[in-house]
């Protein structure tokens, strides 16, 4: 396992920030760490990064514990955080020569010209990291993370403040690091999930609320909600008697959007109502279900 977190607390006075958290991360996983504001994700990425201690528990990393083995811990990980620590009064290409320098990173030089290609800094690496965009900083932060080749990569809000062309080039690049690095990332863009995570794990309240692959999680958590349009004028009351379906809202006399919270694809009972009611079904959608929906259930109270 590249990460292990056995009954992590942690507790800042009278407030418990992480309540006994447990849960691991194999190689070349890219988990995606969800909460909403204060839920614990920054303590959690700060504690697995050695910038803070755990109350109780044990966190390893590469198997290196991060209590006790915080410099071999450093040494197989990368951390991108949130508020994105930079040199401004350096210029880029300086500063990634300095970051090599502390790694003692053999042919630096070599190396912080492959991170420039890599973030696509190339036309940006003689300036000022001052004078940059925020977006272009936190490619700059990026390439900081991965200039000693971590085998482990710990980003929170990767993303933030990029533009939608900058956005997908960052995706890109985090999606081909999982398939030789394990990489753990917070974000509140729920569509950057859907689109890189293979894991979720969801936090609330200090505590783990869910850990699933994506796609289980997608298809297990949330409701199930369809559109059917039928040949003829039909009643709420009727269509509540077809199997698992909660709730019937009218768009058009003809036309319904049906709730349920059932696991079984409830399509097939739809269909059986109709041949059992002289009814034809002219169209029939399936929502498409989103980390979004189970996000807000999971983490609702």
């Amino acid at each position: 396992m590249s990460i292990q977190v056995t009954n992590i607390t942690k507790i800042y006075g009278k407030q418990k920030a992480l309540n006994n958290v447990s849960f691991n991360v194999g190689e070349n996983e890219i988990v995606g760490f969800l909460g909403p504001n204060g839920a614990g994700k920054s303590t959690m990425m700060k504690i697995l990064t050695c910038y803070i201690p755990q109350t109780e528990g044990v966190a390893k990393v590469c198997n290196f514990d991060v209590a006790t083995q915080s410099i071999d811990v450093r040494k197989n990980i990368g951390y991108l955080p949130e508020h994105n620590p930079l040199y401004l009064d350096m210029y880029v290409k300086e500063f990634l020569e300095f970051v090599g320098g502390i790694y003692k990173i053999k042919n630096s030089k070599q190396r912080v010209t492959e991170m420039i290609e890599l973030t696509g800094l190339q036309i940006e690496q003689n300036k000022k990291i001052g004078a940059l965009s925020k977006g272009y900083r936190q490619r700059v932060g990026l390439a900081q993370a991965m200039i000693h080749d971590p085998k482990v990569l710990i980003m929170d809000e990767p993303t933030t403040g990029l533009d939608p062309n900058q956005l997908e080039d960052i995706r890109s690049l985090i999606k081909n690091l999982g398939k030789q690095k394990t990489v753990m990332l917070s974000t509140h863009i729920m569509q950057e999930v859907e689109a890189i995570c293979d894991r979720v794990i969801i936090i609330n309240n200090g505590e783990i609320v869910a850990d699933e692959e994506t796609k289980s999680l997608q298809q297990n958590k949330t409701q199930q909600i369809i559109t059917v349009e039928f040949d003829k004028a039909i009643s709420e009351k009727l269509l509540l008697q077809i199997k698992d379906i909660e709730s019937a809202k009218s768009k058009s006399e003809t036309t319904w959007e049906l709730i349920s919270s059932s696991k079984d694809d409830v399509r097939k009972a739809i269909f059986e109502f109709a041949v059992k009611n002289n009814l034809s079904v002219l169209t029939l959608n399936k929502q498409e279900q989103k980390i979004e929906d189970v996000f807000k259930e999971l983490t609702k109270k």
